[in-house]
């Protein structure tokens, strides 16, 4: 997975870099393409953990072969239920 960090758009020191490429990584990591007819190109969710438990929400832009974060910050409460309900539901 290549990520391209090069003019990044939010606080890359809020969230490292590496933390964002972990949750990514994440084998329970959920990837949601999101109901936005209104936007020009696709973008998704992600929902995951760093290596260090760190619950993370990224917005992020694909094209198969690298990735883009857009917009990376610690999940709410509703979202990380949100991910530990769904993660039950498929084990």
């Amino acid at each position: 997975m290549e990520f391209d960090w090069l003019d990044a758009s939010f606080d890359l020191k809020a969230i490292p870099p590496k933390e964002i490429e972990e949750s990514f990584e994440d084998p329970f990591s959920l990837r949601i393409l999101p109901d936005l007819p209104h936007s020009t190109e696709a973008r998704y969710f992600n929902l995951g953990k760093s290596m260090s438990g760190r619950p993370i929400f990224t917005v992020f832009w694909t094209d198969g072969k690298r990735y883009r974060a857009i917009y990376a910050r610690n999940m709410t409460p509703e979202e990380l239920h949100f991910y530990d309900r769904k993660n039950l539901e498929l084990s």
